[in-house]
């Protein structure tokens, strides 16, 4: 028996997932979570095979717990599951750790399929999102840059992202330089929208 934690905000889709593995003779869900601060406590009690994690989930992402997933309980197979793929958010998600990439709109006997191949050693990832992560390339950015602009993404100040990664002023508005011309943005909102795009934030 193959036990499944998953998590993803959306109640609908999560108790959807819920209900149609929970049929597969091979499977139990023995945890849901809504937020990204509540896998790591449900995977410490109910030590699953296998996470599937939305990334676009509140507090952290879907790709961040993986991260740290990877780190702290090895063991644990995780699935990456989510609406549409960003391109850069595979290689994210394969720097993470993850043993699965798939799309929600698959049908649900392709995700049982693929969490049955991840459980016997495989990795599994979807082909459309294989080819056109290889056509976008990967980040143009540095860590550094990635971290400045995530940070003033949400309209903080040079000040403010300074103060938060305890950087100078300077250093900032020169990695934020950097980033609009990596990306080809007018300035750094737009330069945050494109990197959020392709999966670069």
């Amino acid at each position: 028996m193959t036990t499944l934690l998953i998590a993803d905000d959306q109640t609908m889709v999560r108790e959807a997932l819920a209900a149609l593995l929970g049929m597969e003779s091979d499977f139990e869900v023995v945890a849901q979570c809504a937020r990204g601060d509540e896998v790591l406590p449900a995977i410490s009690k109910t030590r699953p095979d296998v996470a599937l994690l939305d990334v676009d989930m509140p507090e952290p992402d879907g790709l961040s717990v993986a991260a740290t997933l990877h780190k702290e309980f090895p063991r644990v197979k995780v699935i990456i599951v989510t609406t549409y793929g960003r391109p850069g958010w595979v290689k994210r998600a394969l720097d993470a750790g993850v043993s699965g990439f798939m799309v929600k709109d698959a049908p649900v006997d392709h995700l049982a399929d693929g969490i049955r191949r991840v459980m016997s050693g495989m990795s599994v990832i979807d082909p459309e999102l294989v080819v056109e992560s290889t056509m976008h390339g990967s980040s143009p950015l540095t860590a550094r840059e990635t971290d400045v602009l995530r940070t003033a993404a949400d309209g903080a100040s040079v000040d403010e992202v300074a103060a938060t990664l305890h950087l100078s002023t300077g250093t900032v508005r020169n990695r934020l330089s950097s980033a609009i011309g990596k990306t080809n943005a007018r300035n750094r909102a737009d330069a945050a929208r494109i990197a959020e795009e392709n999966g670069w934030l």
